[in-house]
């Protein structure tokens, strides 16, 4: 049976991971000339801003062969205002290829994908690309991945001809004694039984190490670097190769119980949403019922393109028509255990106005199906002030928005000034509880809520400690289903808290419940819920916490004093930093709603050959007056007001 092998490339941006793509598929007979980041005809950036920007924003999937294994390659963003796509299809691979430019080596994205890719346990091979690059180095490059990404690399070869368009690739050979020593070195290091051999003096074939490197690969303890350059295809074979001995490709188990995740999901032409589902476990079949729709239609990634199948198998790709309540995330029968972020959530938020005031209702449609294809855009409606926001990463992303909105909805927006979203954490405890029937209640149910701080990043633990009696399991069936519900109502209320951020980081225990039989329903909990759990967290009290940035920042030594004054004038803090001859490395922390400012007065500052790069590493509490938000939903801080919206009398 042929294995399958779901692979991604990613990088840093501009690294030239989709030109590596556009190789791997000449390479293997896909596609019979290449495409060029810079004209706008790679195979995988098939969207019109993306050819027109030369970046990739959406994943895409094609696919080729290497002998048996038959490769679904995903090709990923690289630009950090699109990191949610990344982590979408990181959760679907088998293996991966991190691609790093042999001219600017290790950069931040870089080293923020490797931390995900390891904690995640991909197995990932290195390609150190643009080794024709005028400025490639590979000795540079190894040492930064030793020292940024991890010490357990084993270089595949060699370099010769470095930084000119003759430059080549040398894949080391068995007879080449020192490769074995320095790759023995390393395998030993996780290998004790390899180790005792090697210290008992006992003979160890290159055969019996290759096979130890592509078992501790596939553990992720090791991480093998090839190096080559995708424009001139040097060292692409040996990468294939790599890829092909190295990764865990597999046969899946067609016949098991059926389990898949959608990572992603768009509109077909006739605005139908197509989902893009990867299948761990069974097989789903067309007219197959699903909890989110009927299988109309399916196409299996195969020989470069997607053809259609009466089935999508274990280990494949697929695309599924007909879900019509699908969302990314998604589970396709059984769920897999996952955590649900390694990436950090978007730190902006920006309001979106219409040209045209009679477009608003066309704007918000457009902006759900948008939020359907990238859920952290995470659409906010203010119906009170009639405005609609939405979540970003960086001002590209904004202009990305903003340039899908015309071309595919035909629709002329702005936007107003980006701000940046806090979060609230409890700042002490709170409790509170309705009856029934008591004290102007006036739904069938009584709740009881207890609420405290939890571990930082640690979301909203919640929690049920009430007789099992009290539940009303004529509604819920199961006590599991109660606990859900809960749960979710509690999601909800906490998008806003006292000051109208998401509240975040508390544990949540209900204390009570109560219902009268058979007058209670589900949604006299719903209903409830929110009163009490705003009315718990009031007395609690909460502590706005605005998003923190890890800066990197280089330039010339000589502007070290003037780069240090702006960074203190805008409340950021140095952590590092390092002088290299002509050349100075800082990094330190700033606030996310600062980062801006600094990029802006850099240039100045340094002669225009500062660098700076930034990402979200916490929160941090505001300092002064705590920023509000305008409330978007009934305000169960306001009694009144929130029975007025839910029920028909106060």
């Amino acid at each position: 049976m042929e294995r399958t092998l779901n692979l991604g490339i990613v990088a840093h941006v501009d690294a030239g991971k989709t030109s590596l793509t556009e190789r791997l598929l000449f390479a293997a007979g896909v596609i019979d000339e290449i495409g060029s980041v810079e004209d706008g005809s790679t195979q995988t950036d098939s969207l019109a801003l993306e050819r027109q920007r030369g970046i990739t924003i959406k994943s895409a999937v094609a696919s080729f062969a290497i002998g048996d294994v038959a490769v679904n390659l995903i090709d990923t963003p690289g630009h950090p205002d699109f990191i949610a796509e990344v982590e979408r299809a990181l959760r679907v691979l088998d293996g991966a290829v991190l691609v790093i430019s042999a001219v600017e080596g290790v950069q931040a994205q870089t080293r923020v994908l490797m931390r995900v890719l390891r904690r995640l346990g991909i197995p990932t091979l290195l390609f150190v690309n643009k080794i024709d690059r005028r400025g490639a180095s590979d000795d540079r490059v190894v040492r930064s991945i030793r020292e940024k990404l991890t010490p357990s690399v084993i270089p595949m070869g060699s370099v010769g001809e470095l930084g000119t368009r003759g430059a080549r690739f040398v894949p080391a050979a068995a007879a080449d004694a020192g490769f074995t020593a320095r790759m023995l070195g390393v395998l030993t290091e996780h290998d004790d039984g390899l180790l005792a051999a090697y210290v008992g003096g006992e003979p160890i074939s290159y055969g019996a190490l290759h096979a130890r490197l592509a078992e501790q690969t596939r553990r992720v303890l090791v991480h093998p670097v090839f190096f080559g350059s995708a424009i001139t295809g040097a060292g692409v074979d040996a990468l294939t190769a790599g890829i092909a001995e190295l990764l865990p490709a597999t046969e899946g188990d067609a016949g098991g119980p059926v389990s898949g995740s959608v990572f992603k999901v768009e509109r077909g032409p006739a605005g139908e949403k197509v989902a893009y589902v990867r299948m761990f476990s069974g097989t789903v079949r067309t007219r197959d019922r699903l909890p989110v729709g009927r299988v109309t239609a399916i196409s299996v990634f195969d020989g470069g393109s997607a053809v259609r199948q009466p089935f999508v198998a274990a280990g494949q790709i697929g695309k599924l028509w007909g879900l019509g309540d699908v969302r990314i995330g998604d589970a396709i029968g059984a769920a897999r255990e996952t955590d649900p972020h390694y990436f950090a959530p978007p730190t902006l938020e920006t309001v979106v106005v219409p040209a045209r005031s009679a477009d608003r209702g066309a704007l918000h449609a457009a902006l759900t199906q948008l939020t359907e294809q990238d859920p952290l855009i995470n659409l906010r409606l203010d119906g009170t002030r009639q405005e609609i926001a939405v979540s970003l990463y960086g001002e590209v992303q904004k202009e990305v928005i903003e340039a899908t909105l015309a071309d595919e909805y035909g629709l002329a927006v702005t936007f107003s000034e980006t701000t940046t979203i806090c979060v609230e954490r409890p700042a002490g405890t709170g409790a509170a509880v309705e009856y029934l029937g008591k004290d102007g209640n006036p739904f069938l149910a009584t709740a009881g809520l207890r609420l405290e701080p939890a571990a930082v990043d640690s979301g909203v633990d919640f929690r049920l400690d009430v007789a099992v009696e009290s539940i009303p399991l004529f509604v819920y069936k199961q006590v599991p289903y109660f606990r859900a519900a809960i749960q979710d109502a509690l999601r909800d209320t906490f998008q806003q808290g006292l000051h109208g951020w998401q509240v975040t980081d508390c544990r949540v225990v209900m204390t009570h419940a109560g219902y009268t039989s058979p007058e209670t329903t589900a949604g006299d909990f719903r209903k409830l819920v929110p009163l009490v759990a705003m009315a718990a967290l009031r007395q609690a009290g909460t502590v706005v916490c605005e998003p923190i940035h890890r800066f990197q920042l280089d330039g010339p030594a000589d502007t070290l004093g003037a780069v240090l004054g702006a960074v203190a004038r805008l409340g950021g803090a140095m952590d590092t930093q390092q002088v290299r001859g002509p050349s100075v490395a800082l990094t330190g922390f700033i606030a996310a709603a600062r980062v801006h400012d600094l990029e802006r007065r850099l240039p100045g500052l340094t002669h225009g050959e500062g660098v700076l790069e930034s990402a979200f590493d916490h929160y941090r509490p505001v300092r002064g007056a705590a920023p509000t938000r305008p409330r978007s939903d009934h305000n169960p801080l306001n009694r009144k007001e929130y029975l007025l919206h839910v029920i028909r009398r106060v």
